[in-house]
């Protein structure tokens, strides 16, 4: 059933901006349409322009459990859905049945697709899809599409009130389509210039009164034009904006130096990064 709260594009970009997350229209209408058709929102784009942090403040705004899955190459259904607590089933037997089978509810590990299923209302954010595996993508295509999870030597699952649910992707390789076509998809792309210093001053309110926001907004579009390893994202100009109030610093080039590791993560990045703050060619 559709939340209350998200009765229209507009009314899902108010209530995310009152928690400091600024959309932009189409990303709006994603939020409000996935949750209207009852649709996993697939979110993709570079690291740090905020696809995980959506998913955390869509769960805050409805009051759901944030459920996070956490991809990775190698990841099956056993870490995603549910395993069996081998070691008390045993112990179980050797204490002499009480009248429990051994495939009981108590014997049930649920991980964070049965969790977000049993604990309800709830945020699935399955997290960096791009890094898993072809198998582990055709499972979990089986699985967004049914209305009931299958445990065997348990029973059915039905899945009356589904979770809302995000899956995440850097892009870092081309996800089947058979599991986009499921989704409503949306490219989250770097915010322009002024759409970030407002993200700035929300985040970090200590800036109101000097030119940081701006100055760090202006650096970070400048920064991401360059061929860096790893260019910054939102998440990073947010980090270094309270990086330089935590210095005492009210410009990007006097920050520059302190706060460099909040911006940087490679080495071979630091030296263009540093030239570009302090020469003041933002």
């Amino acid at each position: 059933m559709p939340n209350a709260l998200f009765a229209s594009p507009e009314r899902v970009a108010a209530i995310l901006a009152s928690q400091h997350y600024l959309t932009d229209p189409g990303l709006a209408a994603a939020v409000y349409l996935a949750d209207q058709l009852a649709m996993p929102l697939f979110l993709e784009g570079a690291p740090g322009v905020g696809k995980t942090m959506l998913a955390q403040k869509v769960s805050e705004v409805l009051g759901a459990h944030l459920i996070r899955l956490q991809c990775y190459a190698g990841i099956d259904r056993s870490q995603a859905l549910y395993e069996w607590d081998f070691a008390r089933q045993l112990l179980h037997v050797r204490a002499g049945h009480d009248g429990r089978s051994i495939y009981h509810r108590d014997f049930l590990i649920a991980r964070p697709i049965l969790r977000a299923v049993e604990e309800r209302p709830s945020v699935l954010l399955i997290d960096e899809i791009d890094r898993a595996d072809d198998e582990f993508e055709a499972f979990l295509l089986e699985v967004l599409e049914g209305k009931t999870l299958s445990i065997p030597d348990y029973g059915t699952i039905q899945i009356d009130e589904p979770p809302f649910v995000v899956l995440t992707s850097n892009g870092t390789r081309e996800v089947h389509g058979a599991l986009k076509r499921r989704c409503l998809y949306h490219w989250i792309d770097h915010p322009d210039e002024q759409r970030e210093a407002e993200i700035i001053r929300r985040n970090v309110p200590e800036v109101a009164g000097t030119p940081l926001a701006e100055q760090i907004a202006v650096a970070m579009n400048r920064l991401r034009t360059l061929p860096l390893v790893r260019p910054p994202g939102v998440a990073e100009s947010i980090g270094f904006a309270r990086a330089a109030v935590s210095l005492g610093r009210q410009t990007v080039a006097d920050a520059a130096d302190e706060a460099l590791g909040v911006l940087v993560k490679h080495h071979e990045d630091q030296e263009t990064v540093r030239g570009i703050l302090k020469s003041g060619r933002t």
